[in-house]
């Protein structure tokens, strides 16, 4: 069982430069990115923080990393899924993403809850 977060940008150095552009331009917004790191490449201390006092052992990737199966069980982006391959569900949707950018301990409480409840 797998806990997998798929931002709403491709990575690498283009993908980055892109999506900066994107957002400062409002064309493209990614509440996972602005969670767990902002317009700082190394992360934001407080993600870090919530992850270390977190038990999910979640795993983050770029949206050209993701799985055909992960973009279609995902839907919109960014989200996160619960799952294998071929049995993905949604953990966290886009909506509570956005609600939740600010808060990553309460995030991560949210998937916790959303994991335990897979994993008996």
């Amino acid at each position: 069982m797998r806990v997998v977060g798929i931002y709403n940008a491709d990575g690498g150095l283009s993908g980055e430069l892109r999506y900066a552009l994107d957002k400062v331009t409002g064309r493209s917004d990614c509440g996972l990115c602005d969670l767990t790191h902002g317009w700082n490449p190394l992360g934001k201390r407080s993600w870090s923080e919530a992850c270390r006092a977190s038990a999910v052992p979640i795993e983050l990737i770029h949206r050209d990393m993701a799985t055909e199966s992960q973009l279609a069980a995902a839907g919109s982006l960014p989200a996160v899924l619960v799952g294998d391959e071929g049995t993905w569900r949604v953990a966290a949707d886009r909506e509570l993403i956005t609600s939740l950018r600010k808060d990553p301990a309460g995030f991560l409480e949210h998937l916790e809850r959303q994991f335990r409840g897979d994993t008996g």
